[in-house]
Parts: structure tokens; sequence; C-alpha cells
């Protein structure tokens, strides 16, 4: 009977373990680059193309191509580190990458990902060092290292070491002699499909004194040192610190330029006899570590003077200098991120002028469209992670609301309100606006984006409704808006009382928005009886096509004819702001659409045409309200046949709209009280 360990053990891949921990000699390791040259890529070209092997998808925004990278989604791990509304700063980025594989010079720079807090500036780092580990697992993303095997009679250069790796783990391809390199790469024909391996510098200064000692040892016969060598897979781990570092400030007095570069080693100086004895050295510092892969720096301008000197080096030479050595080439990917006073403070210093000159600053805003900021707190906040409380329809989307309207720039040139902003920007329709108008307004805000509120803070505020200790199982908007505006008045970020103030008008103006959206579903729930529906646009329709051919129209009930109802179609046309001088011209174009229909052989549905469909549900509603006597919510009195009907709508909005119980009878009895108001008119 197997053992519990036996049934676990069967889960193991043994090929895939064999594949990922690959070994073999030199002269086979040539043999795989021969069959897939790209096994040699540098470390830009492997990002980008990590980035790219994942897909892309092109859409039209505003009359602006945009092109979609998939990899940001994070689609492996359920989109938990998925970025949203950010596709054009991620094109910027990857536009970057791209012309860093090419060559073009950008690998000669250091990518500033710059932007206010909670930004997804980190994430988006993040992703990067993730996927680059899982890519370097995949066939396609493989990448290969090496390491001297030496014999009983060669250890004494080791100081008794059978095998000793190359520190910086680095490319085989630099065993091969810089001046030959060339030639080499093209009489072996590794050009395959345009693409060429290019294999610069030198090898590290441990590997160079074994590789020298061995050349000596074997007289000049670089193919003999070649025996030495072992190649393996190189398999990149930010936890095994292999192929990514990560650095992070720390207070001046314990910041150390060696943490970037590595440090001597002062117990093999004994064995090595000099502490300028490169065997005797730590190539463990992040630029070391991070050799082949990517260089995370946290909040990179607030590093000490010392290590922006190291950064000039290794951006533009690509080039490190280890104490007591001499440079060392580097191949990796350097990222860095800040916010906005930071980067301010770094225009402001004259001395640091080499710094700028040798950055590519990529802006990471904050979400402007409504739809992508309403699906980072979808993620968080869903039924699957949101346990034994129950989140109201509509409550993400006016927190989200109002996150982007605090980010929004007041428009220059168009006469509109910061909810018409926002709503065109959502790819909403407005009277006398177009695609052009939203191409205008971004042009003219030169900081939208970089201001405002974080979805951090938004987060922070939701999960304070969710665990509140007030009874309720269902958080609705009112909820979270109040948490919003009592933690303005102690949001550590907001210094300028002109901004407190006008975040909290703007949760005036959601609340508003809110109350409209409310008003309107329980319109469509109390008018929801599509069999009404469609007998009151029959009879519209028939009234129209005898208004515009100039006959009359038979009294179904009296049989007599009679001429068109023009009370019953200004009723429904008035419900959707079409004046009488309007009248006829809206009436044409109704039956122009349904004859278009006609004539491609399709039936006209009431609910194709939005603005018919919405005057049709008014008029029912305006019809039915006083029949469903909704404001018995808010008196002592509710009699039994007016429960049923409120009953009916509460359930219409639970199946239609998505509410439970107790959130659709806090909608209804809320609504109730605007009717008691008199604020609900036929409109």
């Amino acid at each position: 009977m197997p053992t519990l360990v036996d049934r676990i053990s069967a889960l193991q891949d043994f090929k895939r373990y064999e594949d990922l921990h690959w070994s073999g000699t030199f002269e086979e390791y040539l043999e795989l680059v021969r069959t897939n040259p790209r096994i040699a890529r540098t470390a830009h070209e492997r990002v980008y193309d990590l980035i790219m092997s994942h897909g892309t998808q092109e859409y039209v925004d505003n009359k602006k191509k945009i092109v979609h990278y998939r990899f940001f989604d994070d689609e492996a791990h359920g989109g938990r580190d998925a970025i949203f509304g950010l596709d054009i700063p991620l094109m910027r980025l990857v536009n970057v990458l791209k012309a860093a594989a090419m060559r073009y010079g950008t690998e000669k720079r250091i990518l500033l990902l710059h932007g206010p807090v909670g930004s997804a500036k980190s994430t988006i780092a993040r992703l990067l060092k993730k996927g680059l580990e899982e890519y370097s697992r995949t066939p396609e993303g493989a990448l290969f290292t090496y390491e001297w095997v030496l014999p009983p009679d060669l250890r004494h250069l080791t100081a008794g070491q059978e095998v000793f790796p190359s520190a910086m783990h680095e490319e085989p391809l630099k065993l091969i002699p810089a001046d030959w390199r060339e030639q080499a790469i093209t009489d072996l024909g590794l050009e395959q499909d345009g693409f060429r391996p290019w294999v610069r510098g030198d090898l590290n200064p441990a590997c160079r004194y074994i590789y020298g000692a061995l050349l000596e040892h074997h007289k000049g016969d670089w193919a003999k040192v070649m025996t030495h060598v072992r190649v393996r897979r190189l398999l990149i781990s930010e936890q095994d610190r292999v192929g990514i570092g990560t650095f992070q400030p720390k207070d001046e007095k314990n910041q150390d330029s060696t943490e970037l570069t590595g440090e001597i080693n002062y117990r093999r100086i004994a064995e090595y006899g000099s502490d300028s004895d490169p065997r005797a050295f730590n190539f463990d510092g992040e630029f070391n570590v991070a050799n082949r892969g990517i260089i995370e720096f946290v909040e990179i301008l607030k590093l000490d003077v010392a290590f922006l000197y190291d950064l000039l080096g290794a951006t533009q030479e690509q080039k490190i200098k280890p104490k007591k050595f001499a440079q060392t080439d580097i191949d990796e990917v350097i990222i860095g991120h800040t916010n906005e006073a930071e980067y301010q403070r770094l225009l402001e210093n004259r001395f640091m002028e080499a710094l700028r000159d040798r950055t590519v600053k990529i802006d990471i805003p904050y979400i402007t469209k409504l739809s992508e900021e309403i699906k980072i707190y979808a993620k968080d906040y869903n039924p699957k992670r949101v346990r034994g409380r129950f989140i109201a329809p509509h409550t993400l989307e006016m927190a989200a609301m109002w996150a982007v309207l605090t980010r929004l720039e007041d428009p220059k040139k168009h006469q509109l309100s910061p909810l018409q902003k926002l709503k065109l920007y959502d790819g909403k329709t407005l009277p006398g606006h177009t695609q052009d108008t939203v191409k205008e307004l971004r042009k003219e805000a030169n900081r939208e984006g970089m201001d405002g509120i974080s979805a951090r803070f938004v987060q922070d505020k939701l999960a304070n409704c969710l665990v509140s200790d007030r009874g309720q199982m269902s958080i609705n908007p009112f909820m979270v808006m109040n948490e919003l505006e009592s933690g303005l008045r102690n949001h550590s970020l907001i210094t300028n009382e002109e901004d407190r103030k006008r975040y909290a008008d703007l949760l005036a103006v959601v609340k508003q928005e809110y109350e409209d959206i409310v008003k309107n579903e329980v319109q469509r729930a109390i008018s929801a009886d599509d069999d009404a529906i469609a007998r009151l646009c029959g009879n519209y329709i028939d009234n129209v096509k005898a208004y515009t051919q100039r006959e009359k129209v038979k009294n179904p009930y009296t049989g007599q004819d009679e001429e068109p109802d023009e009370r019953l179609m200004r009723s429904i046309e008035s419900k959707i702001d079409v004046p009488e001088s309007r009248k006829d011209d809206f009436r044409r174009e109704i039956m122009n659409y349904i004859g278009a229909l006609a004539i491609e052989g399709k039936q006209f549905d009431f609910r194709t045409n939005e603005r018919l469909f919405k005057a049709l549900e008014l008029k029912l509603f305006e019809d039915q309200k006083d029949s469903i006597k909704l404001t018995s919510l808010v008196s002592n009195v509710v009699d039994k046949e007016a429960q049923a009907k409120i009953e009916v709508v509460k359930q219409r909005l639970i199946r239609n709209y998505g509410y439970d119980e107790v959130s659709a009878t806090d909608v209804l009895t809320y609504v109730a009280s605007i009717f008691a108001r008199g604020e609900i008119k036929g409109d």
C-alpha cells in the first residue's frame, strides 16, 4: 500500500525536473545555440520577449490605436497583480524595452516609473520580476550559465573546490575570446530568422582569473580550457537571489555601496593570500546577482549620492566597479520607481544632471476611466473574498467615481462639469461632444491623473465598512461615502485645505448621481412589465405612422377612425426632452428606423432604440407609480394590496439589478422618501 509520501511523490513531473536542471559540455551548449540562438538573448531582449509571449490586443479609443499587453493582466495568477486602465503608459514602457532589445540606446538607461503614491509602479516592477522567473522555466525562456569543473591537480586554483560556479551567472558564449567572438558566431551559423546573439564584455574577475590560469596550464590551448567548463540551465529566482536584485534605501548611516557591487570575504583572504585576489571576493551585491535579469530600485531617488554614482556606470557603460577590481560588465534591466516629491527634488539638483540624462521617465498616473477603476475594487471586494457581507449594487461604482473625479482637471475650453468629463472619458456620449472633444480634453490636461485620491485610500475605507460592528449585513453606497468623507478629515497626504474642500464637494456630486441612478432603477422596476411596454409602444407607433402619413387611426374599442392621439405621443416624447419644435423630426426618425429594419428583413424591437425605450419606461412609470403607492413605505400604514405590489417591484430589483432582500428594501425606502418629498416628477 503506497504511503502518504508516495502519493504526494506521484504528483512530481520528473521530465520537467530534468529539463530545468539540464547540464552539459560547452560543445553541447553550442549545439543548443545553433538550434535556437535566442537562448543567448540579452536581458532586455528576454524581458521584451516575455511580455510579447502573452500576446496583445488592439483597440481604438477616441480615434487612437491602443495596444493592450495581456502580460499585465496577470492571468496566470488569477489577476492578483493585474494592471487596469494604464494601457497607454504600459505602451510607452514596452516601446522603451523594445528599443532596448534592438539596442537603439535605451538599454543604457534607467527605466524610471514616476507617479503618485499607489499608482501601480511597484506592481509593474513586481509583475516583470515574477514573470521573468516563470519565463526562465519555460522552453521559450530558457537561459544558461556555466561553472568550472576542475580535476584534483588543478583544485589549488579554487582552494580545493571541485566546482567553481560563475559568480554572476554569465552567458557561456562570453568564454569565447572577444576578438574571435563575432567571427565565431558567424562561422557557427548562430544567426537565425534575423536574430543574431549579441554577447558583449569580458568575464567577471573571478572567472577571468580561473580562465587565465587554465589557459596558462594548457599552454594557450583554448579548446582544452573549455573541457573544464560545464554549462547548466539557469533558473531565475528572486528568493534565491539569482537574476533578480532588489535594492531598498535605508537611513544614511546604514547605507553601504558594497550592497550593490559586493564585498571582500575576509575568511578567504587566508586561503588566497590577498584581499585583491578576485577569488576572495563575494560577488553578491544586488548588481551582481541581478546579472542576466532585472534589478529594481525601490524609491530610487532616495538613494545616497554614493549609490547614484554606481548607477551612472551601470547604465551608460553597463559596468560596475567592485572594490579593488577592474570594471565588470553587467547585462540587466535597471528599473526604478519614485514619487512626485522625490522627482521634483531631482529636477532642482543641478549636480544630478548626469543621472537625469541617463534616465527614461515613464509616467504612471492614476486611472481616469471609471470602468477601469471599478475593476480594481471588484477584484478585491467580490463574493468569493467578502464573506458574510453583501455589497449593494453601485457601492464600488460610487467609490470609484469619487476617486476618479478627484484626479480630473477642470476643462479649460469646454463647458463641462467634472461628472460630464468623467462620463466622456468612460466612453459615454453627450450631446454636442465627440471623440475629438475627448482628445482635446486629454491634450489640455497636463497633469491629469498625477494628483488626487489613490485607490489605496478608497480600499482602506471599503475595508472599514466591511468590518464595522454596526450590525449591517449589507454595505451600501451611502455607508462608503460617509466613511470616505470622515476619512478626508484625517488624510495624511492632503495638506491643502482647498483640496480637502474640493474632494468633499465632489462627494456631494457623487451622492446626487447615485440618487439619480437608483431613482431610475426603481422607475424601471416599477415599469418592467414588458407586455405593457410593448402595448404602449405598439399604440405609439400606430399613431406616429398615421401622423407621418397623414392618416387616421382605427380605435380598437369603438372601431371608429380617429385622428392620431397627439396627447399620447407628446406624453412619451417629452420624457426624453423632445421639444414641440422637434417632434416631427423625431417621429420621422422613428419611422425611417423601422423602415430601414424592414428592408433588411428585421423586425422592430423597442429595446433596440435606447431613447424610445427610456421614454416608454418613464411614461409607463408615470402611469403606474400612483397605483404602486411606494410612499406607503415611509408611512405607518401599508395595506396588503400595496405591499403585494411593492414586493413585486422588490423582486424585480433583486432579479434584474443584483440587489439582495435588505439592500432592495433600503433602496425602495430611500426612493420612497424622495417621493414623499415630491422630488420625483414624471421625468
